[in-house]
């Protein structure tokens, strides 16, 4: 199990959150967002991230033009696509050699059938709870449904995940569970993490994996 940490915004905040060695930190680019990373000049900042936590650029619906220029310009590692962006969308990206991590979102009726297609484009997926926000809402969806989940392609859990709920996140039993996605439940302001629950989650994540490497 890998950890990210994402809707980072503010420098020192950046730096601290990179001390802690998450896996994969993830920046929102969605202009909609009151953690759109644009909104502060942080691009040497992103770019001067070592090299071994993975950088991650969260888009909703933008060209894809956009995203292959801020791909280029912030040294992503990953786009993240948590919009409405098609099967074709993700061929485009991916004849640009750039690795995709798709959200869907989730509720109780939600079909993963609807994912399988995107197999073929998408290095990862994120499910994450179905709300009127794209992400950042806090709010968890019911993890039981993930059993219904028999795709070949690794997926981030996201929504809602907190020191509260982290140990029962981390006792999924999916074989396919690749990350655990925390966001906003690790705030004290939109966008601004704290660093000592930050810690503490990413301990936990990180003993859990080596836990799981230990044992196999």
């Amino acid at each position: 199990m890998k950890s990210k940490v994402c809707g980072l915004k503010y420098p020192e905040n950046i730096n601290q959150i990179i001390q802690l060695q998450p896996d994969y930190v993830g920046f929102i680019f969605y202009k909609e967002s009151k953690r759109n990373i644009e909104l502060n000049n942080l691009e040497s900042i992103v770019i001067d991230i070592p090299k071994h936590i993975k950088k991650v650029g969260v888009f909703v619906n933008e060209s894809v033009e956009d995203v292959i220029e801020k791909h280029e310009k912030y040294k992503l590692d990953y786009i993240q696509l948590h919009g409405d962006e098609n099967i074709d969308y993700c061929k485009q990206l991916q004849n640009h050699s750039i690795n995709i991590i798709k959200a869907f979102s989730v509720d109780d009726d939600f079909d993963f059938e609807i994912s399988l297609p995107y197999s073929k484009y998408c290095n990862y997926f994120l499910f994450d709870t179905k709300s009127n926000y794209r992400g950042g809402n806090g709010i968890s969806f019911n993890w039981k449904i993930l059993n219904k989940y028999t795709g070949t392609t690794s997926f981030f859990l996201s929504g809602g995940i907190g020191i509260e709920n982290l140990d029962e996140a981390l006792s999924i039993k999916h074989k396919k569970i690749e990350a655990i996605d925390l966001n906003s439940k690790l705030e004290t302001s939109i966008g601004l993490k704290d660093i000592e629950l930050t810690k503490n989650c990413i301990n936990k994540i990180t003993n859990k994996k080596n836990h799981d490497h230990t044992t196999k």
